[in-house]
């Protein structure tokens, strides 16, 4: 038995308070970052590959069924108004189409030559990578997926939960994140889910800083889609270039981006 399925350390769960569960759920919770510290090597791995990918002009796809799914959705859809990235470079896709970020599509998973025929709407080429997201490690969707790209000549990496995996199997660079026991035994939104996510994070984090989309420390493509947005991008001119308030928010104004307002200024422009 995988250990993501494997009995939980607690039982008589529905015998606990409140304080006693909640407690309990987070000294689980405090495993997650060590487990994905041992994996550190084979995350460097799969980013080295993803940045080469995409500097070349390739894309990141990801492809998972239900909780593993929605986070490779969440990820992709935050890399456009964080970094001013395309829509179209990091691509979620999830088993059951749109339908199943919200509602869970029976036995979508199970179908093994479906996630291929996903990829292949987006017309997937050897300039792409694919990762496979299973807590699992066995969905058939994402075996399928990454065995088809593959055959095909493309790259492919993984995130799953257990050792040994089907999954893995498949990819050419696999992370391993052995989480152990859910609280509740096997619903691995939970430890699995969110060492999924801190490996997704730490992903797109640095592909998209060693793409060149952060300057020192600060999101200088950001999408400034909200009042949040445009006060966070006034404070980092402020901050760059010595400018008051209202001088950083009039040039931010005028040229619609932090990077464009800085490198306008620094020219003589602003």
């Amino acid at each position: 038995m995988s250990t993501t399925e494997s009995a939980s350390n607690y039982d008589g769960l529905e015998k606990k308070s409140v304080r006693e569960l909640l407690v309990s759920i987070n000294k689980e919770d405090k495993t997650v970052p060590l487990a994905v510290e041992k994996a550190i090597p084979q995350i460097e791995q799969l980013a080295e590959a993803t940045i080469a990918k995409l500097k070349q002009g390739g894309r990141l796809f990801y492809i998972g069924a239900g909780t593993s799914g929605r986070l490779g959705i969440v990820d992709a859809s935050e890399c456009p108004p964080t970094y001013g990235v395309p829509h179209g470079m990091v691509v979620g896709l999830i088993a059951g189409g749109d339908t199943a970020i919200r509602k869970a599509v029976e036995f979508a998973e199970d179908n093994q030559e479906q996630a291929w025929k996903d990829l292949q709407e987006h017309n997937i080429s050897e300039k792409d990578i694919v990762v496979g997201i299973a807590a699992s490690g066995r969905t058939p969707y994402v075996i399928g997926g990454l065995n088809a790209c593959r055959k095909n000549g493309i790259a492919t990496g993984c995130i799953v939960c257990n050792a040994g995996s089907a999954v893995a199997a498949e990819a050419d660079y696999p992370v391993e994140v052995i989480t152990g026991p859910e609280f509740v035994t096997g619903s691995t939104r939970m430890k699995a889910g969110t060492a999924q996510k801190l490996v997704l994070n730490m992903l797109t984090t640095s592909t998209m800083i060693r793409l060149g989309r952060v300057k020192g420390n600060k999101m200088v493509d950001m999408q400034l889609s909200n009042e949040k947005l445009v006060d966070r991008g006034t404070r980092m001119l402020m901050e760059e270039l010595n400018l008051s308030k209202n001088e950083a928010a009039a040039l931010l104004k005028k040229y619609g981006s932090v990077r464009a307002a800085i490198e306008a200024y620094r020219n003589g422009e602003g």
